[in-house]
């Protein structure tokens, strides 16, 4: 398998420093900017005044290494805001130029990699954030990601593709990677062989992928990642910027079946042309076991190793405090084999702890979410994206007030999912509930206004995309979320339960906030 030294793209960076000099001068428009710096995982924020910079991190993998790496770089350039994404990186935001050359440089010596990060290039390789610690899983997929992430990186200086490609890997049925909609995703069995997705995505014109392969070797998924290469380049929309994603393949090829078959000849293609791409990772197991000591609460769980713990650590709207990161990375340092994992809906687990280990990581972490409400997902919201419509950031923080204050209890709610535009950064189409960026016109007049989605599912083979239920003005939303969980709470289940239970429930409550305004 050829690889790239994260050394060489140093090669690169003086050319993102010219362009970056040109655009805050005043010289290159936004637009033009941001076609340029996506391919070095930076863009400018809303205003044109700051810039943002993504940091890969493999399989959703924080390494203590890599994690005293990003603390290092908060501390001397003195980064204020910090966020995880869903895609597992992590964005550090309101930069200047020079402290975004500096971070993207210096990552490199410790493997951080932000090119492709942005643009139309392979992303950040997405994977089940416990992987290899969860009890229950199929097998441990991390291995597999992390390879996969590593030859996708040599596609960054190849032919350009229409868009971006997105690849997952899920270790059981939970899904949480969302392998089974993935451009490309790996999704593990039981018996320690991967079926194979593909063409699917969130966002504008969603698609779950296609089935198009079972009981795959893990040692051959670079065959499959090739041949979707090759799929999205032979048969990609270049023209139309807006439909050149894989998931509209299934439509320009007539189908799902269609599509399938396209896939396999491109697969075929791949495995005759004698190319070897066979894979040899390493699953490396834990080797550390436990104390003696012991860890209990909402937020620890019990590893698949005896005596380990894992502790859950969600910031609101994934946005840590920086002081919490900062507190955190100086603990890991000193606990043998602890690493930091970051999960699709913003969570980050801390890995590999004794019980005393897990209480001193909850002791310093005390910003994570207190309910299940309060697990929410929100996308980095229109006050810092370009193309942000609307602040998911402030809408989450709004209801968790409205709840807190109307002391709504845990359960009665369910995590949302908020985006703050149709792209589904906050997948708002898979989750419980979701809401998405949009406008509602009060008095002929637009008004800022979120869509109510209802009924999204990630879980294998119960996959769903959530049914639209109506805009509701964004300073109404708290109400109705107050409303729905002062319903639920009387109903003396939780709000999954009650929503069985009443299929029609959020509708109704929902209908007075929908309903059109005069």
């Amino acid at each position: 398998m050829n690889t790239i030294n994260p050394q060489e793209w140093k090669q690169d960076l003086p050319a993102f420093r010219e362009m970056t000099e040109k655009f805050y001068a005043g010289d290159v428009p936004m637009a033009q900017y941001k076609g340029f710096s996506g391919r070095y995982g930076s863009y400018a924020q809303k205003g044109g005044k700051a810039s943002m910079i993504r940091l890969r991190m493999s399989a959703g993998r924080v390494t203590k290494e890599k994690l005293a790496f990003v603390v290092k770089a908060i501390r001397e350039q003195d980064v204020k805001l910090a966020h995880f994404t869903t895609c597992q990186t992590i964005q550090l935001h309101n930069l200047v130029p020079e402290q975004v050359y500096t971070i993207m440089e210096e990552a490199l010596d410790v493997g951080i990699v932000t090119m492709g990060g942005g643009g139309d290039f392979p992303r950040n390789v997405m994977c089940s954030p416990l992987s290899g610690v969860e009890q229950g899983e199929y097998f441990d997929v991390m291995p597999y990601a992390e390879a996969a992430a590593e030859y996708l990186m040599t596609f960054i200086n190849k032919e350009k593709m229409p868009r971006k490609l997105k690849v997952g890997f899920s270790n059981s049925p939970k899904n949480a990677s969302h392998a089974t909609f993935r451009d490309l995703g790996f999704s593990a069995r039981p018996d320690g062989l991967f079926d194979v997705y593909s063409a699917g995505g969130l966002g504008n014109n969603p698609r779950f992928g296609v089935k198009v392969a079972e009981a795959v070797e893990p040692t051959k998924i670079l065959y499959y990642i090739k041949a979707m290469w090759l799929t999205f380049r032979a048969y990609g929309n270049y023209e139309n910027r807006g439909k050149a994603r894989t998931r509209y393949m299934q439509e320009s090829l007539g189908g799902a079946e269609n599509y399938r078959k396209a896939y396999l000849e491109k697969l075929d293609e791949v495995l005759a042309s004698g190319e070897d791409l066979d894979l040899s990772a390493e699953v490396v197991p834990v080797s550390k076991t436990g104390d003696g000591t012991t860890a209990e609460g909402a937020r620890v769980i019990e590893q698949k190793q005896n005596g380990l713990y894992a502790v859950v650590w969600h910031p609101i709207g994934g946005q840590p405090s920086v002081e919490s990161l900062c507190a955190l990375s100086d603990l890991l340092q000193e606990i043998p084999e602890a690493e930091l994992r970051l999960a699709p809906d913003e969570t980050a687990y801390i890995i590999n702890l004794t019980g005393a280990e897990a209480r001193k990581v909850m002791d310093i972490t005390p910003d994570s979410a207190l309910s299940v409400f309060e697990t929410s997902v929100s996308c980095i919201g229109a006050s810092i994206c370009q193309v942000g419509v609307r602040d998911s950031q402030a809408l989450l923080r709004a209801c968790i007030d409205a709840v807190r204050a109307a002391e709504i209890p845990d359960g009665a709610l369910p995590q949302i999912h908020i985006s703050g535009c149709p792209s589904s950064c906050g997948t708002h189409q898979i989750g419980e509930m979701g809401f998405r960026g949009a406008m509602k016109r009060v008095d002929g007049k637009p008004q800022s206004a979120f869509m109510l989605f209802l009924g999204g599912c990630d879980r294998q083979g119960e996959e769903a995309m959530g049914k639209e239920l109506g805009t509701i003005l964004e300073t109404e939303i708290p109400a109705f979320v107050v409303e729905l969980g002062r319903t639920v709470a009387e109903s003396g289940v939780d709000f999954a339960a009650w929503n069985r239970s009443n299929p029609d429930g959020v509708a109704q409550i929902a209908a007075p906030y929908t309903a059109e305004k005069q």
